[in-house]
């Protein structure tokens, strides 16, 4: 049981271990996992979003990068390390320096050149991408890397989960063809499953929105949680599952013939209920708009806001990213009363008939698209308009699926219906054709003497965050249970030694343990009592504990239980390595992919 790097020490003494435990959750934890890591000793907040691994997690954190690098060698990448620090010119060739908010933290520096900290890499690797591959047969190829990363998130939270600067493992593949990319998109896929697998996390594959990466398809490696930030749309009976954001779900409106539109007095409904309630129908029969300003940016690179008019049916809600995506807008915030009456739309009882389609930007759902006979507001106080219908009585500059998913959703894939969940985005997978290839030059000569764009697809795993959700994943009221493949030590050995022949055995068993190439964490500390230790113990969490004690030797030799639950039994001391690399296979067995 060799440490993953075998010029790392195998033993260490709690006595000079760097990082103390603490008996009380600090104020600033918000989940389980954020306040056992803290209590453990394992990490300690800097600033906010900004973390130190202190040596524990910094252990725990490089056997998962030995993990990561083992599977991505499995599947041909080769490991590169590139550059934290870019220069704007990729990122604008790219037009992300523009489309990115100041999530992107971007500064000048004492040359008066625009920099950035890089988020991500993929600019970097089709800068290099077009100047090391020339020719089809230096092709497929996967290049990968473990990097710090910057963003400069708004909301951190959650600890380790949503953070500023966080160490992430990014790959990025190269082939000729969309064929190829598939490929290596598949392969990547798999990859991530015996990754999961291997630290003992269950993953879930969910397919996302593209978001900022471009590209056409996407999948999330989901970690499902109450504790997560993304809602998740899953069926138990086909498989089909999708965040939130992208997840589409089937309706049957009713597809009546079109009737005369007219003018109704409704007063005091500006809201669906109300409306419902005064006319006696479900909230199906009508559609709202939900108004918001999308910030745009032009042709020169100059940004500008406009206000979007989004229609649904009165009983859906809307997917605001997929009204960022059908409008390009680089964000959406809600607007204001006075920017919805610039447009001549009246809050409470809008509608976009008679409106000019130069004043917002309007998008309207399938469903509602779909459905004739809608009632919508009159743009007057206490007015509706009943018989609306889309194409007759107004456009749209978009249609699409602007409606988000919902409990009991019919499935699209089967009919049956959806179940909503949480979950934490542990990796992701995009495939992103040529957009970065084009804009840097990143191309190659065919059979045919021909020159064609790189296919490039992009993978992420965020370390820190996989940490926390399986410190999430495993624990009790206690503290951490860490799984065998991400332990920063297999085992506890513990001192309670009043007889000065008693702390010689268990100082020569941490010898003995150490030189098996067994990772221990020896408690030799002699001014705490017993019962620290073993709080102590089962905070940090490593699988095995063996107590060597005044009454352990009386009794004929150590004491050995599992962190994760089991009788302690006592173990002859010439047994005790034996028993304890037979312990330490058992429990890795199930971690072997």
């Amino acid at each position: 049981m060799r440490n993953v790097n075998s010029t790392e020490r195998v033993g260490q003494r709690v006595s000079s271990l760097f990082g103390v435990t603490l008996r009380e959750a600090p104020g600033e934890s918000e989940i389980e996992s954020h306040s056992l890591l803290l209590r453990a000793g394992y990490v300690r907040q800097l600033a906010t979003g900004i973390f130190s691994y202190l040596p524990l997690a910094w252990r725990s954190l490089r056997k998962i990068e030995q993990i990561l690098r083992e599977e991505l060698d499995r599947i041909g990448g080769q490991e590169l390390s590139l550059p934290v620090v870019h220069p704007a010119e990729l990122w604008q060739q790219t037009r992300r320096w523009y489309d990115i908010d100041d999530t992107m933290a971007r500064f000048v520096d004492r040359r008066d050149r625009d920099m950035l900290l890089a988020m991500t890499h993929e600019e970097a690797v089709a800068y290099h991408s077009a100047t090391e591959i020339h020719s089809y047969r230096q092709l497929p190829a996967l290049v990968y890397q473990v990097q710090t990363k910057f963003r400069d998130e708004l909301r951190a939270r959650g600890g380790l989960i949503r953070v500023r600067e966080f160490l992430m493992k990014d790959s990025y593949s190269l082939d000729r063809d969309s064929a190829g990319l598939e490929r290596q998109y598949q392969a990547h896929y798999e990859a991530y499953e015996r990754i999961g697998a291997r630290v003992g996390l269950p993953l879930t594959a969910v397919q996302s929105d593209v978001g900022m990466m471009g590209g056409k398809i996407a999948h999330e490696f989901m970690y499902v949680t109450p504790i997560g930030e993304d809602s998740l749309a899953l069926c138990d009976s086909c498989g089909y599952a999708a965040n939130r954001d992208v997840a589409d779900f089937a309706l049957n409106p009713e597809r009546t013939e079109p009737e005369p539109m007219e003018r109704v007095h409704t007063p005091g409904a500006s809201t669906i209920a109300a409306l419902s309630d005064l006319y006696e129908i479900t909230a199906a029969d009508t559609a709202k708009i939900v108004f918001y300003v999308g910030t745009f940016v032009n042709e020169q690179g100059e940004q500008y806001e406009k206000v979007v008019a989004a229609i649904v049916r009165g009983d859906l809600e809307v997917n605001v990213i997929q009204v960022q995506n059908l409008t390009g807008a680089l964000e959406l915030r809600p607007a204001q009363e006075e920017e919805i009456a610039m447009t001549g739309m009246v809050p409470g009882f809008a509608s976009p008939v008679g409106i000019d389609q130069e004043a917002a930007i309007f998008v309207v759902d399938r469903w509602v698209a779909d459905s004739p006979n809608l009632i919508m507001g009159a743009n007057k106080v206490d007015y509706h308009l009943k018989n609306v219908c889309y194409g007759r009585d107004y456009d749209a500059a978009f249609v699409g699926p602007l409606a988000a998913v919902f409990e009991g959703a019919s499935c699209a894939e089967c009919g049956k219906g959806l179940r909503m969940v949480r979950g934490v985005e542990v990796g992701n997978i995009f495939q992103l054709g040529t957009r970065y290839s084009e804009a840097l030059g990143a191309h190659f000569t065919d059979e045919n003497g021909s020159e064609r764009p790189i296919w490039m697809g992009s993978y992420g795993i965020g370390l820190g965050r996989l940490l926390a959700c399986v410190a999430e994943e495993y624990c009790d009221d206690d503290g951490l249970e860490l799984p065998m493949s991400v332990a920063p030590y297999h085992v506890t050995l513990i001192a309670l030694a009043r007889e000065e022949n008693t702390h010689e055995v268990a100082e020569r068993m941490f010898a003995t343990l150490t030189e098996a190439g067994i990772e221990v964490l020896y408690d030799d500390r002699q001014d705490v009592s017993p019962g620290v230790k073993f709080k102590d113990a089962d905070l940090r969490g490593l699988p095995l504990r063996v107590v060597i004690g005044d009454r352990s030797l009386a009794n004929g030799g150590a004491e050995l239980q599992r962190r994760a639950g089991g009788d302690s039994r006592l173990v002859p001391l010439d047994d005790l390595v034996h028993e304890i690399q037979t312990e330490l296979d058992t429990l890795l067995k199930p971690l072997c992919i």
